[in-house]
C-alpha cells in the first residue's frame, strides 16, 4: 500500500491546523473529548488545503449555538460525510479519509484543482473546526468501472462510487478510477486507466471491478479473458480483487419485470455479462458483489413509477445513469455487501 512517506514529514506542519483556534461563537462544551481545531483554510461553505496527492485523514467538529445539520463533499462532487445533526449548543466530531489525486475525478477528464477541496453543505451547516493530516494506516479501496461508478463531473449525474465514501469512516479511502464509456477492452488498453491503476495497488488493497455496460460488441471469450486479466493484475500487486456485476438498466416488460436483454445486460452477441462475471468469480475464487441481482430486486419492487427516482428518467429520460439519490442507494447496497462478505472491518463502515 502506498503511504506517500516521502511527503509525510514535509506536509505535516503545513496541513495540521492549530488546535488552539476555533470558530468564534461556538465555545467548546465541557463534555467535548476533542479540542477545537482551526478554520483558517475555510470560508463559510468551503475549505481548501494545499497538499500533494495522497490519502488524508479529515477530522471535523460540527455544531454551534443553534441546531445544525451538516454534510461534507469534496474534490469532484464526492460525498464524504452524510448529513449529521448536532443539537443547539452541542458539538459532534466525525472523521473520514479522502483520496487526493490528479485528475481528481474521471481519469481521462480535466485535472481539477490542485490540493484538497471540501464543500460544506446540509440543511443547516455549522462547521466549528477541521483538521487534515496525512493518513498513516489507510485501507485503500480502488474502483475500476464505467460511468455508472465514476465521479461524475456535473449534476444531475452521479456514479455509485461517487457516493460510496460517505458510508466509510476514517481509515478507508476510496480511489475511484472508474471512467465514462469504458469497456473491459478500452480500460485495459488505456494507459491512463489500468496502466495507471495497477502500479498504485498495494498489498491488501481492495479493487472492485464493474465493467459491462460498454462491452456491447465484446465476444464472450474476450470478455472472460479481460476479467481474468484484471483479476490476475490485482493479485500480482498483492491486492484483493472483487468482481461486481453491473447495475441494471431501468427497462421494464409489460408485466412489470425487467427486460432480460437490455435491462440485465445481455449484449448483441448474446453475451450475458452478469453470468460471465459470476462464472469468473467462481472459477478464480474471487469475492462477488452481485449488484445486478440486488438492483434488479430493488427496481422491480419499486415498479415502473417508483423506480424513476433512482435513475435520471425525469431529468434526462435516462434509464441507465443514476441520480444522486439512486447512486447513494446503490452505494448503500455495495456497503452492505462489503460488510456481509467481511471485506472491510465493521468499525470502518457507517451503518444506519
Amino acid at each position: 500500500m502506498r503511504r506517500f512517506n516521502g511527503v509525510r514529514t514535509a506536509v505535516a506542519a503545513a496541513v495540521v491546523l492549530s488546535a488552539a483556534t476555533c470558530l468564534a461563537g461556538t465555545p467548546a462544551q465541557a463534555h467535548d473529548r476533542h479540542p477545537p481545531v482551526s478554520l483558517a483554510h475555510c470560508t463559510a461553505d468551503a475549505c481548501h488545503f494545499d497538499v500533494p496527492p495522497g490519502d488524508y485523514d479529515v477530522t471535523v467538529r460540527l455544531g454551534g449555538a443553534a441546531t445544525s445539520s451538516t454534510s461534507i463533499s469534496g474534490e469532484t462532487r464526492r460525498s464524504l460525510l452524510p448529513e449529521t445533526a448536532a443539537a443547539a449548543g452541542q458539538h459532534v466530531t466525525r472523521g473520514f479519509t479522502v483520496n487526493v489525486r490528479t485528475p481528481e475525478g474521471e481519469p481521462t477528464g480535466p485535472d481539477g484543482t490542485p490540493g484538497l477541496d471540501l464543500a460544506i453543505g446540509g440543511s443547516a451547516p455549522a462547521l466549528a473546526g477541521i483538521r487534515v493530516t496525512p493518513a498513516r494506516h489507510t485501507r485503500r479501496l480502488f474502483l475500476v468501472g464505467d460511468s455508472t461508478v465514476c465521479d461524475q463531473p456535473a449534476a444531475p449525474y452521479s456514479g455509485w462510487g461517487q457516493q460510496l465514501p460517505q458510508f466509510l469512516r476514517r481509515g478507508v479511502s476510496v480511489a475511484d478510477y472508474a471512467d465514462s464509456g469504458e469497456s473491459t477492452v478500452t480500460y485495459l488498453q488505456n494507459p491512463r486507466l489500468w496502466g495507471t491503476v495497477q502500479p498504485l495497488i498495494g498489498r491488501g488493497d481492495l479493487v472492485l471491478i464493474q465493467l459491462a455496460h460498454n462491452d456491447k460488441t465484446t465476444d464472450e471469450a474476450t470478455y472472460r479473458a479481460n476479467l481474468e486479466t484484471l483479476v490476475a493484475g490485482v493479485r500480482e500487486k498483492g491486492g484483493r480483487p472483487v468482481l461486481v456485476t453491473p447495475i441494471v438498466r431501468r427497462w421494464f416488460n409489460s408485466d412489470g419485470t425487467l427486460n432480460n436483454d437490455i435491462a440485465l445486460l445481455v449484449n448483441g452477441l448474446g453475451v450475458n455479462h452478469p453470468e460471465v462475471i459470476r462464472s469468473v468469480a467462481a472459477a478464480e475464487d474471487v469475492p462477488l458483489i452481485d449488484l445486478t441481482a440486488k438492483t434488479k430486486a430493488l427496481v422491480e419492487s419499486l415498479g415502473v413509477e417508483g423506480s424513476k427516482a433512482l435513475y435520471l428518467y425525469n431529468e434526462e429520460k435516462d434509464n441507465t445513469h443514476t441520480s444522486a439519490y439512486g447512486a447513494t442507494v446503490y452505494a448503500g447496497l455495495v456497503r452492505d455487501e462489503l460488510l456481509a462478505r467481511h471485506l472491510v472491518p465493521r468499525g470502518t463502515v457507517r451503518v444506519g
